[in-house]
């Protein structure tokens, strides 16, 4: 019995929330749009919509720009080599050249034909922010053929803001959590450390400890893994933040990374919520939060970007 009437107020609550999409006010003048995107709005309906391109967006966006780390050092250059090393200090444990073929002797290397762009692909990159609580997001989220997260994003109890699908995750040690089936972990290695310890999750369990202890072993598909490469970072904090900060955000990168692979990307839960708060939305305490007060990444010129993305009809912003 007390299933059923949870089952009850589960679709009660989603029955609720489709007709508040379909009857809510046209326009919140809270986007970019002069439209707020309704739940029938799908993704796909934007897929082939052409956008000029303004100079601002040539400028910074190349095409022939791959994101992943393919399995050779020498893809690596000597200033992307150079600018990655100054960012959390050397290697630790052996030569750049080890342990790359190290990692992709525990882990293979990422197939090509999983980029086909010949279709529409919609994608949904979903932030952290507390902006998505009570947003009401969760079902549109889901409609998209890709949905990347970051970090510790939680699902359980946020599920009517946040969805529930999740194909791409990505993390680096610090902020490593386990996966379920048939996701991606996509590792950002802000240091060369990163792999090591990569390889080490997925095999010996040697590495604990970077700056801070790390998870020994981590529970994710090893067949679905895939490694950001250096040159795609730099090629961020170069081309797009123009070297504010010292690099670009988990977030940021996800984003970059849809802009090049999904004919469609959608962004939800970026920037501080309705008061002005940077926090995550599964957080009951409002603070200015370390994501500012670091200075690793320039929240304010990474927000600003995203506005002229969604201004300039490359993404939608879902505020």
């Amino acid at each position: 019995m007390l299933c059923q009437r949870r089952m009850r107020v589960v679709l009660a609550l989603c029955l609720l929330l489709v007709l508040w999409q379909c009857f809510r006010a046209p326009t919140d003048g809270l986007g970019p749009f002069p439209w707020t995107p309704s739940l029938f709005d799908t993704p796909a309906a934007h897929c082939g919509a052409s956008t000029n391109s303004s100079a601002w967006f040539r400028a910074r966006y190349n095409m022939s720009m791959g994101p992943l780390l393919t399995g050779a050092a020498h893809e690596l250059s000597s200033d992307v080599v150079q600018w990655w090393l100054t960012l959390q200090g050397p290697p630790r444990g052996g030569q750049l050249q080890a342990i790359i073929q190290q990692l992709f002797t525990v882990l293979r290397a990422p197939a090509s034909s999983m980029w086909d762009t010949s279709r529409c692909r919609t994608c949904a990159v979903v932030g952290n922010s507390g902006r998505l609580k009570g947003s009401g997001h969760g079902l549109r989220i889901d409609a998209h053929d890709w949905v990347l997260r970051m970090n510790r994003a939680k699902i359980p109890g946020f599920e009517l803001d946040v969805g529930m699908r999740t194909t791409h995750h990505f993390m680096y040690p610090e902020s490593a959590v386990n996966l379920g089936p048939n996701v991606h972990l996509i590792l950002i290695p802000f240091k060369p450390l990163d792999l090591w310890w990569l390889a080490s999750a997925f095999s010996t369990g040697e590495l604990t400890h970077t700056y801070v202890r790390v998870k020994q072993f981590i529970k994710a598909d090893r067949n679905k893994v895939l490694i950001l490469s250096p040159a795609f970072l730099k090629y961020i904090h170069d081309n797009w933040t123009q070297r504010h900060g010292r690099y670009p955000s988990t977030g940021f990168t996800a984003l970059l990374f849809a802009l090049h692979l999904c004919q469609q990307v959608s962004v939800f839960g970026f920037g501080a919520d309705s008061e002005g708060n940077w926090h995550h939305y599964w957080e009951k305490n409002r603070w200015s939060g370390a994501f500012r007060r670091t200075r690793v990444h320039d929240a304010d010129v990474e927000f600003s970007i995203i506005n002229r993305l969604a201004a300039e009809g490359r993404i939608l912003f879902y505020k």
